[in-house]
């Protein structure tokens, strides 16, 4: 086995290169099939649309305005419950696809973490201890795909590789 040393002092094989190199796509998968099924929840679920009754999206909003870090933020949902639904759920749909697919990948995860932002100072804010919530740890989770994009398995990383042959 091929061994060299890393800067750090760390000796590097190539099992461990590989593994470094794809470390963020258990992430990825992840946050990716939760978003999408996430959002095909939402958009499958009866009733959770409306405006109140038993698991809607208005009676959700209506039992956070008062514990929210931004009540604003409900009360621009309340306006209008349906229509915000639908923003929700087609955003984790299109953020979820898009990180499986590595397309847009940073752009992707930058929309998977302002959603997780907007529940957590919303929906999750009143959970005590924080740590309980998951909207905060969902955020976190995708602060590593905003910076790191997806270099490897993705659509991104086909374009790019494409267009560098094209210019060389």
């Amino acid at each position: 086995m091929n061994r060299t040393d890393d800067p750090s002092g760390v000796r590097s094989t190539p099992w461990r290169e590989l593994a470094s190199r794809h470390a963020l796509l258990p992430l990825r998968i992840f946050l990716g099939v939760t978003f999408v099924y996430a959002g095909l929840d939402k958009l499958t679920a009866s009733g959770f649309f409306a405006a109140s009754g038993s698991g809607s999206i208005g009676e959700q909003m209506d039992g956070v305005r008062d514990t929210a870090a931004i009540p604003a933020l409900v009360d621009l949902a309340l306006k209008a419950p349906a229509g915000f639904g639908y923003a929700i759920a087609l955003g984790e749909l299109l953020v979820g696809l898009g990180v499986l697919a590595g397309l847009l990948t940073r752009v992707a995860a930058a929309g998977g973490a302002l959603i997780s932002l907007s529940l957590w100072l919303t929906v999750s804010w009143a959970v005590t201890p924080y740590y309980y919530g998951n909207d905060l740890v969902y955020l976190m989770a995708w602060l590593p795909l905003v910076l790191a994009g997806a270099p490897y398995w993705s659509l991104d990383s086909l374009i790019r590789s494409r267009r560098s042959r094209r210019t060389a």
